[in-house]
């Protein structure tokens, strides 16, 4: 079932009366506007915008009126920190069972013995997972070790101790030019300040990922953790050798699957593709793929549940009760058949753009994909990712540049467009669709030139820009976003 035909309601009943999704949101922008009109406007606009544009970036999808509709309630009011049945705040009790609906469908989604909806977000989610890993592998032996029963009983020598050994560990992730997340042990980010860390990469040749050098980097570095998961790689992983690498030196496996979560939801990717059988922890938005409100999960094997069961408040502050309700939402809907369509759709999709990409000279990084994402090298152009993410911006098509293996561009303005599928195929698009995509794409990226005193600046044919805006305009129209919601 995509957005587009969600419920399979029109603007209006039978009688001309609105239906429940416009009726609601209608009235929501009233309440909204008389507060602040300009708010309202923006709220408005922004679906308007959402409408128009031939949206292609991989982190990003449409959440239904369902799940929109339960983010905005009275569970926003609540203070809620603490844990099923345990808070620190009285007059929980509706909390609690939006928390266990939302862990019984997470769980059920993922057939996962445990889940931890709370994780505002992704680096929320991989926070979590860090600190319930270093509890469990650094904190609880050394309480041990000190006869202690919790931290509050060490002495301020034994206490100086556990902090220098939480911050004297190491971990090895996927490189940021691979295809890695900054959350990943990056200096950037307080997951590079926290780990010292060591990056894999792919084979320069295929572009995929190199387990042998892997395993030998694992093997004389020695990590306390190995991050399986990424945001620009567009193969499978195999995480079954990653475990067999995770155990042989003796490191805590974690999977971040942010960005393939829905593939995993809905049965696109199994067995050693799938991380549920071989990652101690598991962690995720709940956007993206997922097609749910934006926010994070924990997944974990039992012996690590009670340390991340710890997230508020070693890392969480109040758990977010009404996006918690937008996620039961959403793991109820990826449980409907229907969903496992979508997800193999998306790939389906994916696959079908790169061809159509590929066919037209585009180079791809890796060659193609087998998820839900496609990373282009726009060297091949003349261009850098930035120059052609705006020459795309200006022609109606919106992606994000992102860097490739190798990049001699760097991060910020890198030689790699990242685009991929899920928003797209949640509009109904199709095979057919994804060959006139590609063929927009490379008109644009064929016309521009780069202006040689700037890595930003460039030159598009103002009709050329104009007339590839109104072909994704025309392809779009054929494809209503929330045709349920009509805001007059």
């Amino acid at each position: 079932m995509t957005v587009s035909d969600r419920g399979g309601k029109q603007n209006a009943t039978p009688d001309g009366t609105l239906n429940a999704e416009s009726h609601a949101f209608r009235s929501a922008l009233e309440v909204v506007r008389s507060v602040e009109p300009r708010i309202a406007d923006a709220i408005a606009k922004e679906l308007n915008d959402q409408r128009e544009s031939l949206k292609l970036i991989a982190s990003e999808n449409y959440a239904s009126p369902a799940v929109l509709l339960a983010m905005g309630n009275w569970l926003s009011d609540k203070y809620a920190e603490g844990t099923i049945g345990r808070r620190f705040y009285a007059g929980c009790q509706n909390v609690d069972t939006v928390e266990s609906v939302a862990v019984e469908h997470a769980k059920a989604l993922f057939d996962a013995p445990y889940a931890y909806v709370q994780p505002h977000s992704g680096i929320d989610a991989n926070l979590v997972a860090y600190w319930a890993i270093l509890a469990d592998r650094v904190e609880v032996p050394h309480l041990k070790k000190f006869e202690k029963r919790q931290i509050n009983e060490l002495t301020d020598a034994e206490w100086a101790e556990l902090r220098q050994a939480f911050g004297n560990q190491r971990m090895l992730g996927m490189s940021l030019d691979a295809g890695g997340h900054l959350t990943h042990g990056f200096r950037p980010n307080i997951s590079g300040k926290m780990f010292d860390q060591r990056s894999y990469g792919v084979d320069r040749s295929t572009g995929q990922i190199d387990y042998a050098a892997l395993r030998e980097t694992a093997r004389e570095f020695k990590p306390l953790v190995i991050v399986g998961g990424y945001s620009a790689y567009p193969r499978k992983v195999n995480f079954a050798t990653l475990r067999e690498i995770a155990d042989e030196v003796g490191a805590t496996f974690m999977v971040d699957m942010a960005h393939f979560a829905g593939l995993v939801a809905g049965k696109v990717f199994t067995g050693d593709h799938s991380p549920f059988p071989h990652a101690h922890i598991v962690t995720t938005t709940t956007h993206k793929s997922l097609r749910g409100p934006r926010g994070g999960a924990v997944f974990a094997q039992p012996e690590l549940s009670g340390q991340v069961d710890r997230g508020c408040p070693m890392v969480l502050g109040g758990p977010l009760a009404h996006v918690m309700a937008a996620k039961a939402i959403a793991f109820a809907e990826a449980r409907q058949p229907s969903f496992q369509t979508y997800a193999q759709q998306i790939v389906t999709n994916s696959q079908a753009l790169a061809e159509g990409l590929t066919k037209r000279g585009v180079q791809l990084v890796s060659g193609g994909t087998d998820n839900h994402l496609v990373l282009i090298d726009v060297h091949p152009f003349g261009l850098t990712g930035r120059q052609a993410e705006q020459a795309l911006l200006d022609s109606g098509v919106v992606t994000n540049r992102n860097a490739i293996p190798q990049d001699p561009n760097g991060a910020w303005y890198t030689s790699g467009i990242r685009i991929g599928t899920p928003a797209l195929t949640s509009r109904g698009l199709g095979v057919a669709e994804m060959d006139q995509i590609a063929e927009l794409i490379h008109t644009v990226l064929a016309g521009t030139t780069p202006d040689a005193t700037s890595k930003a600046k460039f030159h598009l044919d103002p009709a050329v820009a104009d007339r590839v805006h109104k072909q994704a305009h025309e392809l779009l129209a054929g494809f209503p976003l929330y045709p349920t919601v009509d805001l007059g």
